[in-house]
């Protein structure tokens, strides 16, 4: 893999002094590239026999799982009135609007017209069937050229279903662009946030690497004083916040995904691993739908992850709320002032700009509801 490798100083690239220049793309109207896997929904959330709502960027998706177990998604409307079929009725492996009462297979193909004689024509077509896949808990959907489908690898989390690791998953909607979430994963600068949480932390970045879809940054974790979280030293194996027991934090955004792994000093392996993927949900895509997955060690004393569990979704909770906080704020900046006035001083940063803004896709222009007149 060819790589540029900056130090913990991170010497920028010189076409990042021009971010701000007329003609440079604003991230913020960077959509995402559909042609990967997306996760919409919590496989526990789509019930055998019932149909929910979903969206990507816009798109609006129905879920439904039939009789056999197996998840369907179609295109949120029927082909005849344009009703949600996420309003309609589960029947078999059948989904029939709730309308007319026209009947789809999981392919989006058109399976029945009741009220239509065998004779009489049936619309060319019916509606969107996306590819999808069951994984990690989670339903994937791919939004993109179904032809790009079957060679388009799931991301691999060996960690998920691992006797050492037990698994959190989160599932949230924050109101802002998905760029935002990955400045604020990777910048761990902004550790100063959560003062009140984890006491007061130190980053220091050791080195980070950058490709065309990648970039990883290493940080060497040591607390520097203040009240810590109690879960905070739970979820890092009693790890982060003890001042003779620095941690090393990986991040790596590998588009369109993120990652971030912790090893307690002397450690194997890691205490968490983390992954995650931030969804657009609206055409605009200034809101998105964060999933993520926290795989946590389990520690040698049987029965110890189980009890301290509440402690540590406490924790996780209360990080991901003050993030939450910052990054919509960020977005309601980003609106009231029409673009992006950014002041960007960190080199890695400007590097994952540079990943997201290269590899995403031109925002979709919005049909006026009133027409071109």
């Amino acid at each position: 893999m060819s790589e540029a490798i900056s130090d913990a100083y991170g010497r920028g690239r010189p076409e990042h002094r021009g971010e701000r220049s007329p003609g440079f793309a604003d991230l913020r109207r960077v959509g995402l590239n559909p042609d990967f896997w997306y996760p919409v929904a919590r496989s526990g959330k789509v019930r055998r026999g019932q149909v929910i709502a979903t969206s990507f960027a816009g798109e609006r998706i129905a879920l439904y799982r039939g009789r056999s177990g197996a998840v369907h998604a179609l295109e949120d409307r029927c082909a005849h009135r344009q009703v949600p079929l996420s309003m309609g009725v589960v029947e078999g492996e059948l989904l029939r609007c709730c309308y007319h009462a026209w009947a789809y297979r999981g392919d989006g193909r058109i399976s029945q017209i009741p009220y239509l004689s065998k004779g009489d024509a049936r619309p060319p077509r019916g509606v969107r069937g996306y590819p999808l896949r069951e994984a990690y808990g989670l339903v994937f959907v791919f939004p993109g050229d179904p032809q790009k489908a079957a060679i388009t690898p799931l991301p691999e989390l060996p960690a998920f279903g691992s006797p050492g690791y037990r698994t959190m998953t989160f599932s949230r909607t924050v109101r802002c662009h998905y760029s935002f979430m990955h400045e604020n994963l990777l910048d761990m600068n902004h550790q100063f946030l959560h003062r009140g949480v984890v006491g007061r932390l130190h980053p220091e970045l050791l080195e980070y690497r950058t490709d065309e879809r990648s970039v990883e940054a290493k940080y060497l974790f040591t607390h520097a004083g203040g009240k810590r979280n109690r879960g905070a030293g739970l979820l890092a194996g009693e790890g982060i916040g003890r001042s003779d027991s620095p941690d090393v934090m990986t991040i790596r955004t590998d588009y369109p995904y993120q990652t971030l792994d912790l090893v307690p000093e002397n450690a194997e392996r890691p205490a968490f691993r983390l992954w995650t993927a931030y969804v657009p949900e609206d055409a605009e895509q200034r809101r998105c739908h964060a999933y993520g997955l926290l795989m946590i060690e389990k520690p040698g004393i049987p029965g110890a992850l189980h009890l301290a569990w509440p402690l540590i979704k406490r924790f996780a909770e209360r990080v991901f709320a003050e993030d939450r906080m910052a990054v919509e704020a960020e977005q309601r900046a980003w609106d009231e002032q029409g673009g992006d006035r950014n002041h960007e001083v960190f080199p890695l940063i400007l590097d994952v700009r540079e990943v997201l803004r290269t590899n995403g896709v031109p925002l979709r222009p919005q049909v006026s509801a009133c027409g071109d007149g």
